[in-house]
């Protein structure tokens, strides 16, 4: 007989196989739920940052990366409404800082801000180094960048790029380079110049870069690669003679001086650059956001003067394009310090 329609009809019990069943059922929904709330793509742009963030730097304070990352840090708290903190942790050049970052949780809110040296040069230049640059770091943003000039005492007898390499090559072995130190970024420059031309110039390393920059305009070194900024001064009072710049194009600040590529070497080009890194794991959202943070940042006028008084020029880019330009320096620095049967001291 069939129930009127509209008529209640009491619950009917359900089986044990029924309890069953919809026991697995409510299961299923329960870690769907929770895949979904932990699932990165789950939050949106106002859930991050809701604490604060810390920045590492490798390096000690006052240095250019120390000073980038402080700029960075104040402009995005006044953004998240969030302090971004800049802890400093210097020591084996670089190493103890990116390895507390390779090491840290990738929720997004310990990031590096390390430069090429750190992350595309030292690999190669220490044993048994603790990190590595593609498996340990997602990039997020390289910030800015910058290029070097190579630069000569007032008394080498060479006008142009031309001139001093014919230079160093009826004299090998006799001029001398001043560097930083060994696999500094100068050394490495000037390695990378000697090897593409074929020149014997013999290294100088002094311990920073002030008393490399003093021997070369005292005449006790003859040539150098150094900044641009930190060398500015020295070119206009005439104490150091500008021959090339290591960047593809001419810089707005030494626009007289030729590129090395345009002077016969073609696929010469330099740039060091400072950037924000992740640990590996960090979810693709949060590397989007903060990229886009930062490029907003490195929009705005103010900013962008601020960095190339620094003698960096900001970058406006997404992650992937950094990552394509720390791909292509560390196969240039894997093979310069290989050829140049560079070690660390």
């Amino acid at each position: 007989m069939r129930p009127d329609k509209g008529r209640l009809m009491p619950p009917r019990l359900l089986t044990s196989s029924g309890r069953r069943g919809v026991f697995m059922q409510c299961m299923k929904i329960f870690y769907f739920c929770v895949f979904a709330l932990n699932s990165p793509w789950a939050w949106s742009q106002t859930d991050f940052p809701n604490r604060s963030i810390t920045f590492i730097v490798p390096q000690s304070a006052a240095g250019s990366t120390d000073t980038v990352a402080r700029l960075t840090a104040q402009q995005l708290s006044d953004v998240f409404g969030k302090q971004v903190i800049v802890e400093n942790r210097a020591g084996a050049s670089g190493i103890i800082g990116a390895d507390l970052v390779a090491k840290a949780n990738p929720n997004g809110y310990t990031l590096l801000v390390a430069g090429t040296g750190v992350i595309a040069i030292n690999p190669f230049l220490f044993k048994n180094i603790s990190y590595d640059p593609f498996k340990s770091f997602v990039p997020i943003a390289l910030i800015g960048y910058s290029n070097d000039v190579l630069v000569v005492h007032p008394s080498v007898p060479a006008n142009n790029l031309t001139e001093l390499i014919a230079l160093a090559k009826a004299k090998p072995g006799e001029m001398k380079y001043a560097s930083a130190g060994v696999g500094t970024s100068p050394h490495l420059t000037a390695e990378l110049f000697r090897q593409r031309t074929d020149t014997a110039l013999m290294h100088v390393p002094y311990k920073g870069s002030t008393p490399a920059v003093v021997a070369t305009i005292s005449g006790e070194t003859s040539m150098m690669f150094t900044g641009i900024a930190s060398s500015i001064a020295h070119i206009k009072s005439g104490r150091l003679k500008p021959i090339s710049v290591s960047s593809r194009a001419r810089s707005a600040t030494l626009p007289t001086v030729p590129t090395i590529a345009e002077s016969g070497y073609a696929d010469f080009e330099v740039n060091y650059w400072i950037g924000l890194f992740a640990p590996t794991g960090t979810a693709p959202e949060i590397v989007k956001y903060l990229n886009a943070q930062i490029n907003l940042l490195l929009g705005q006028a103010a900013t962008r003067e601020r960095f190339q008084s620094l003698g960096l020029e900001p970058f406006l880019g997404t992650a992937e394009q950094f990552a394509d330009i720390i791909q292509k320096d560390v196969a240039l620095w894997e093979k310069t310090i290989r050829m140049g049967d560079i070690k660390a001291e």
